[in-house]
């Protein structure tokens, strides 16, 4: 999928591709990641990043998958206390590295909330998910500067060019 195919133009421009990541809530209690992942083992979709944040009670595990509805339909299925967040993936290539790309951000005062990798079979292209104040300026900015913004149909793909 293209940049062009992905994003959607609204009256601001051109607005740029973004992710629905899952914040998943669970007990800080042994097994329960265990248990989440289970239940995506049989479905048709794939797993494409996953961070987890522990705190004494509880924890938060944020999820990309290939397939938002499909993941939306487990975790209600499976009640999961779960919410929703826009973030921007970011395919770091042809020399672009995280430093410039926190760089532009900066140039625009724009926050990252918070980042991490995503899973991937490409060492050469690696791909980070980002949450920023303001995602359409951020997607801009840095499609403005050669960055690749991946949508749902390209996060597991390892034959981008």
């Amino acid at each position: 999928m293209s940049q062009a195919s992905a994003g959607a133009e609204t009256a601001k421009g051109y607005s740029p591709p973004s992710v629905t990541q899952f914040s998943v809530f669970l007990d800080n209690r042994v097994g329960q990641l265990h248990e989440l992942l289970r239940v995506f083992e049989t479905a048709p979709i794939n797993l494409c990043a996953l961070s987890v944040h522990d705190a004494s009670d509880c924890a938060v595990v944020r999820l990309i998958t290939s397939n938002s509805d499909e993941t939306r339909r487990i975790l209600r299925k499976h009640e999961f206390p779960f919410g929703e967040f826009a973030v921007l993936v970011v395919e770091l290539h042809r020399g672009q590295t995280l430093e410039r790309m926190c760089l532009y951000l900066l140039t625009a005062e724009l926050n990252i909330r918070f980042a991490y990798p995503l899973i991937s079979a490409s060492v050469e292209r690696p791909r980070i998910a980002i949450a920023v104040d303001d995602g359409m300026l951020a997607g801009q900015i840095l499609m403005r500067k050669e960055f690749r913004l991946l949508g749902e149909a390209d996060l597991c793909r390892s034959d981008l060019a």
